[in-house]
């Protein structure tokens, strides 16, 4: 609807319309007709009532039924998430959810639910890491990034500045954090056996307990990943990262260690669908 259209109706018709006065209709007894305010008065209270029904039922169907929302096509610009009756994933590969739809519903949800495995503690423990990476990249690139992961997740300087052990598990007495929380998914480019999402996401890393050097904080990034319709899914061909965008921080006391430990362990992660 286009501005002002819900001002145009009939008001220029230009029609005259001449009301007569309300007296008496003719009653042969000569008494005073009885006023009709009371019926019309009940007939818009019934009127009022059934819209408002008809407005409860409207609301509760939702995305429902067969002619719910359709999929994002990838206009740019914000798309809202929104039920489309299509089943976000059907399947997982270890710990990774696998099995998503060839569309660009299926991109956006398979690039989350990547950026949140791909930012997990799982990737500082040789074992897990490997699984992880071979669940989410395309096979023809997946030994590579085994090797050049290997290099830079399993460097023990680079643990032991970050307080980790050399397996990548946090000493004794401390609870190590490593949490990627989707805020949005964007389609840069799509056609049908390849697409290009950004996930712009936030990052809780650090070792929370009494005794640590590196607190858990946050940090905020976009990845843009280059995904490939292989093998009946969407895998991962190549990754870049950019900070940002920042939202400015709040005046907010920062939790005591143990609440933060408690926090982790006691809150689950998502599974991230469009």
């Amino acid at each position: 609807m286009s501005p002002g259209d819900e001002h145009d109706g009939y008001g220029g018709s230009g029609q005259t319309r001449t009301r007569l006065p309300e007296g008496n209709t003719g009653d042969v007894h000569g008494g005073t007709r009885r006023p009709a305010r009371g019926s019309r008065s009940l007939l818009m209270a019934v009127g009022v009532v059934v819209l408002l029904v008809a407005a409860i039922a409207f609301a509760n169907r939702g995305g429902d039924g067969p002619e719910g929302p359709s999929p994002s096509t990838g206009t740019p610009g914000k798309a809202a998430t929104a039920p489309t009756g299509t089943r976000p994933v059907t399947g997982h590969d270890g710990t990774v959810p696998t099995g998503y739809a060839h569309d660009e519903q299926g991109a956006q949800s398979a690039a989350a639910n990547y950026a949140t495995a791909l930012g997990s503690t799982d990737m500082y423990q040789k074992g897990p890491r490997e699984a992880l990476i071979r669940a989410v990249y395309a096979p023809e690139v997946a030994d590579a990034r085994v090797a050049d992961l290997d290099k830079g997740y399993g460097d023990k300087a680079l643990l032991a500045r970050m307080g980790l052990q050399e397996d990548g598990t946090a000493p004794q007495g401390l609870t190590f954090v490593a949490r990627t929380i989707p805020v949005g998914t964007k389609v840069e480019s799509y056609a049908g056996d390849r697409a290009t999402v950004s996930v712009w996401h936030s990052y809780l890393f650090g070792l929370a307990g009494e005794e640590s050097r590196n607190p858990v904080s946050e940090a905020w990034y976009t990845k843009t990943y280059e995904l490939l319709w292989t093998g009946g899914d969407w895998k991962i061909t190549d990754v870049r990262q950019k900070d940002g965008p920042v939202p400015v921080g709040r005046d907010q006391r920062a939790s005591s260690a143990q609440d933060m430990a408690d926090a982790v362990e006691q809150f689950g992660g998502f599974t991230y669908a469009r």
